[in-house]
């Protein structure tokens, strides 16, 4: 202990031989120096008591701080936050000042900065169909980092970002970039507790299993391909949702049930996209999910979900509103021998203040099964998908009914890497069956 003392004791000093240097060359952050000294020098009079109590004899008898400087409490002095740089004054190549010093317990200090995590997503793909004008040929697939970090015990944040190619690019005036950047999630979240937590952001829309788990990593998914339904752009589902969500788990005696109740901004005018500027009307879309992942039945999960938003399009459909009704449910027993996904979903849209009221469905099943002993990185797989759009449903007349087949196989090159291989079989209505080849090399990093 006593050595202890005397090496902080020279610590200290050091401090204060530089500590007016310091504040010559930095007079913004004079106060944050002079405060760190004093609650150095208060470390060193508690050294001294903790000694003198070991050894038995008298401590200190006063402060070894400034005549009429209170001592500062190890376990509870906290520096004020370091003010943000002037930026009038500040010159092109100024740096910032660093984040705030804290105290850590026992009067040592800290840098109190959120530790940041990325992870890293993408795929390169090749195609060939069928398709009359079609051509076949390589495409790089979307770029995908996914950023998490810890804020404090019961805070944190994540956010995903995509970058995708583009068609057009180089073309216009001024040239289309070559990818588009789109902030795909962007979350906060408090953490009460697993039965309670409270989030704001934009999140993929927790109304359907495929668009809640697989995010835009395709090596995250079996296969190459969505479903048609959860498409990335598609108008069938909200594939984005921007708002605020309550969520928990409770055991609920084995059965584990899960929960998210949401209100948020919803479509916006185009219907494929979500209302990230703010909302095209004064009325909140609103969502209940519920399901559960049994205890006794480990792999098996079952739910459905309502979602319920007021639409008012732009376009040919402009100063006509529409009510939305969603209802899903889906089914999954996520071992991968066998691996099951089924989902359903049925979209109401009902005119305001008129008579047009439309059923739209959609709806998969798939299946796949990792192969056992030495052929256990080969994972075949199998989905059939229906849509079905009524006439009635102007709101959908762009997207079409199909009825198709995706078969294909995964190959696990590493743990972090995988090769696909796929067929798909596609027919839409007044139009020829289009078929298709395609092959992809998917991977996180």
């Amino acid at each position: 202990m006593e050595w202890l003392m005397k090496y902080s004791r020279v610590w200290v000093y050091v401090g204060l031989l530089f500590a007016p240097v310091v504040a010559r060359a930095q007079p913004a952050t004079s106060s944050d120096s002079t405060e760190l000294v004093k609650a150095l020098l208060a470390r060193v009079e508690q050294l001294e008591k903790r000694v003198a109590e070991l050894e038995g004899r008298p401590g200190p008898t006063g402060p070894a701080v400034q005549p009429g400087v209170a001592a500062a409490q190890p376990a509870t002095v906290t520096e004020p936050a370091a003010r943000a740089p002037d930026t009038a004054a500040a010159g092109p190549n100024q740096v910032a000042e660093g984040p705030p010093i804290h105290m850590r317990h026992g009067g040592m200090p800290e840098m109190n900065v959120p530790s940041t995590h990325i992870a890293g997503f993408s795929d390169i793909d090749f195609g060939a169909t069928d398709k009359p004008g079609s051509h076949s040929g390589f495409s790089e697939g979307q770029f995908v980092l996914h950023l998490s970090s810890t804020l404090s015990s019961k805070v944190s944040f994540f956010g995903e970002l995509s970058m995708t190619a583009r068609q057009d690019a180089g073309t216009g005036t001024p040239p289309a970039p070559g990818f588009n950047i789109e902030v795909e999630r962007s979350i906060i979240q408090f953490q009460q507790n697993d039965y309670f937590k409270v989030s704001f952001g934009r999140y993929h829309t927790p109304i359907n299993y495929w668009n809640e788990t697989f995010h835009h990593g395709a090596w995250l998914q079996t296969t190459i391909s969505r479903p048609e339904m959860v498409q990335f752009g598609g108008s069938f589902l909200p594939i984005h949702f921007v708002g605020a969500l309550v969520e928990g788990a409770v055991p609920a005696g084995g059965l584990n049930v899960n929960y998210n109740f949401g209100l948020g901004n919803g479509r916006s005018g185009v219907i494929s996209r979500a209302g990230d500027w703010g909302d095209i009307n004064n009325n909140r879309a609103w969502l209940v999910n519920l399901f559960s992942r049994p205890s006794a039945l480990y792999g098996l999960q079952f739910g459905g979900s309502v979602y319920r938003d007021l639409i008012t399009p732009v376009g040919p459909l402009a100063g006509t509103a529409f009510h939305e009704w969603i209802e899903s449910a889906h089914v999954v027993w996520s071992k991968e021998s066998p691996e099951v996904i089924a989902e359903f979903a049925n979209v109401t849209h009902e005119q305001v203040g008129g008579s047009l009221k439309s059923n739209s469905q959609a709806w998969y099943v798939q299946t796949a099964y990792r192969l056992p002993g030495s052929a256990r990185l080969w994972k075949p797989y199998y989905r059939f998908e229906y849509i079905h759009i009524p006439g009635s449903d102007k709101l959908f007349k762009a997207v079409p009914s199909l009825a198709g087949s995706t078969v294909g196989v995964r190959y696990d090159i590493s743990s972090f890497a995988a090769l696909k291989l796929e067929w798909r079989n596609l027919r839409r209505p007044n139009e020829p069956r289009v078929n298709g080849a395609f092959a992809q090399t998917s991977f996180t990093f």
